[in-house]
């Protein structure tokens, strides 16, 4: 760990998946079900700092988590952000996204424009053990098995 680094610190979000180089959370985030992020484990800030096949690789991950997403969860669309303005870790949010969410069409980080249906939200929290699963065997397979063991 060094210094501060939040993403260096033991994380509350439990990773789903973890290699050398990366890992996959399924974040905490009541109202956004199925929220995930992939975090780069050591300090790089810029995507410019990683080699060409870390870059490669590390999309490859968003996108085969996206895809995850898009199967377990049925969003409406898929939010990919990756903005690490403090912490210098490389991360990308995949954020799944649904026309009645509290913010859609807005960021996630926006001001609410509604309170989520919470009918809605407890069924797609329902379906987290189901999209844990399917992440945790895509990534296994592409990469074997995950470190986190």
């Amino acid at each position: 760990m060094v210094g501060n680094c939040v993403f260096c610190a033991p994380d509350r979000n439990e990773p789903v998946y973890v290699s050398g180089k990366w890992r996959v959370l399924l974040v905490d985030e009541p109202d956004y079900p199925g929220f995930c992020r992939v975090v780069w484990n050591d300090h790089v800030a810029e995507m410019t700092d990683l080699s060409e096949a870390d870059r490669v690789e590390v999309m490859n991950v968003v996108w085969l988590v996206e895809k995850c997403i898009r199967d377990v969860m049925q969003p409406d669309k898929v939010n990919l952000a990756s903005l690490g303005n403090v912490v210098p870790h490389i991360h990308w949010h995949v954020i799944p996204r649904y026309v009645n969410d509290r913010s859609f069409p807005d960021s996630v980080w926006s001001v609410a424009k509604r309170e989520p249906d919470q009918k809605e939200t407890m069924f797609r929290k329902g379906k987290i053990p189901e999209l844990r699963k399917m992440l945790s065997d895509v990534l296994n397979e592409q990469y074997g098995l995950s470190l986190q063991r």
